[in-house]
């Protein structure tokens, strides 16, 4: 699974160490079997597939204008019945999560890349460069993403942290990635636990009420001009700010190049044990927290406001890690029998994620947005979430039609072209090609301390 293990903790559970040296060269000869080299294809791609959903449904509420919001999100501060129980799902389940989420696939991806890369024939050098310029891409794409439609992109930061991770970590041994790992998952930790002891004592003394204080709503702007600069200024600490101080991002991939690097998504047959602690054990942790912030949302529990919000944050990387797990696990079932139609359709999404997700702001912010067709101002949350559904529906529809026709999403076709060089010497089309290789019959890179 494009997924993030190795040897560090999860949880409480402990992965273990491969039991080769940290430079070892030599590929094993483990045989895959046909059942096997089909959960290697789907299970990333299939996680990415209803990952999608999980990004529209949490998007949707900051595409929503000209109602009262609470101060820790975007979800209206009130509501009908079918509000209260579209909240309730959203903010256990969902917000908070699906980033992560997002995270983790895209740090396994960057692994996967550089050990085909290798496997290819290039050199450790060659590999980085590729990533390097593609990180610094999707930074650029992040950027226009963001001036044209949807302020919150993620692409950007995803860039971002890319780059100082593939500088710092991607040869690195599993036992320093794991120290880094803990190191900055121990802070994020500290940090949701500080922030909920000072929301507490602020309790205590009375302070449950900050006033009229909340996020604005972008979405709500009538002059397309002025919302490229309103959505520019949300973008730039989203990217630079939240996206690596945030610390959620890059420790959900540094443990993504630790479960990358054996095979965790790729054959989760091989780690169904293990994939099922992590998805119970990062779930409950999630989805607990998640009841302590929706509890706080509704005033269920009256602590000052945002009590839980660093909690909710920190809980989703849990979430996120038991979440890639489950998808492990689902791709392990469905290597049993031939894939159905909603696994090719969930497959084809997840191999066009970057169009998918671009699809989905196209599809967002002219119809609902203030400066569009304003129906943001008018729908209800439940009905938003029925319209964030239909949007990734459409968005599986052309993947669909994309994968019938043999072709790569736009997207994926253009970030190709910006990314690998127009030397054909210097990129073989055998390189730019080549299938990843298996985690247990590939060369393992050699990693440095």
């Amino acid at each position: 699974m494009r997924d993030a293990s190795g040897v560090p903790s999860v949880g409480c559970v402990t992965i273990p160490a491969p039991a080769s040296g940290p430079t070892a060269t030599t590929p094993t000869s483990t045989a895959s079997t046909p059942a096997a080299s089909r959960v290697r294809a789907i299970a990333p791609d299939l996680a990415r597939g209803l990952m999608l959903l999980m990004i529209a449904l949490a998007n949707m509420p900051f595409h929503l204008y000209g109602r009262d919001v609470a101060m820790s999100s975007m979800h209206f501060d009130g509501g009908d019945l079918g509000d209260r129980i579209w909240q309730a799902i959203a903010i256990i389940a969902i917000d908070g999560r699906s980033y992560p989420l997002f995270a983790f696939l895209f740090g396994y991806g960057m692994w996967q890349l550089y050990r085909r890369q290798l496997a290819a024939g290039a050199t450790s050098l060659e590999a980085r460069r590729l990533l390097r310029r593609r990180h610094w891409w999707m930074l650029a794409f992040g950027a226009v993403h963001a001036a044209l439609l949807w302020g919150g992109d993620i692409i950007g930061a995803y860039g971002l942290v890319g780059l100082l991770v593939g500088w710092l970590f991607v040869e690195r041994r599993d036992r320093t990635i794991v120290i880094w790992a803990s190191v900055l998952g121990g802070l994020l930790a500290l940090g949701a636990l500080a922030w909920m002891a000072m929301g507490l004592v602020a309790t205590l003394f009375g302070v449950t009420d900050l006033g009229d204080v909340s996020l604005p709503a972008v979405a709500g702007i009538d002059s397309y001009l002025a919302s490229i600069l309103a959505r520019l200024g949300m973008w730039a600490p989203v990217t630079f700010v939240q996206g690596v101080f945030g610390l959620a991002v890059p420790v959900a991939i540094l443990l993504a190049i630790l479960a990358a690097r054996h095979g965790m998504l790729e054959e989760p047959e091989r780690h169904r044990a293990l994939l099922a602690k992590v998805a119970v054990g990062g779930i409950a942790i999630a989805w607990s927290a998640g009841i302590l912030a929706f509890l706080e949302h509704v005033d269920v529990i009256p602590v000052m406001p945002t009590t839980f919000w660093m909690l909710h944050t920190a809980a989703g990387v849990a979430g996120g890690l038991g979440y890639a797990a489950l998808f492990g696990l689902v791709a392990a079932r469905l290597a049993q029998r031939p894939l159905g139609p909603v696994s090719k359709a969930l497959t084809a999404v997840g191999k066009r994620s970057m169009t998918s997700y671009l699809l989905q702001s196209v599809l967002f912010a002219p119809v609902l947005s203030a400066w569009g067709l304003g129906l943001g101002g008018v729908l209800t949350e439940w009905q938003g979430a029925l319209y964030a559904l239909g949007v990734w529906l459409v968005t599986v529809a052309v993947a669909v039609a994309l994968d019938a026709a043999g072709r790569r999403g736009p997207a994926e076709t253009l970030l190709r072209r910006l990314a690998y060089p127009r030397d054909a010497k210097a990129q073989p089309t055998a390189m730019r090609d080549a299938a990843a290789p298996s985690a247990s019959s590939a060369p393992v890179p050699t990693v440095r301390g």
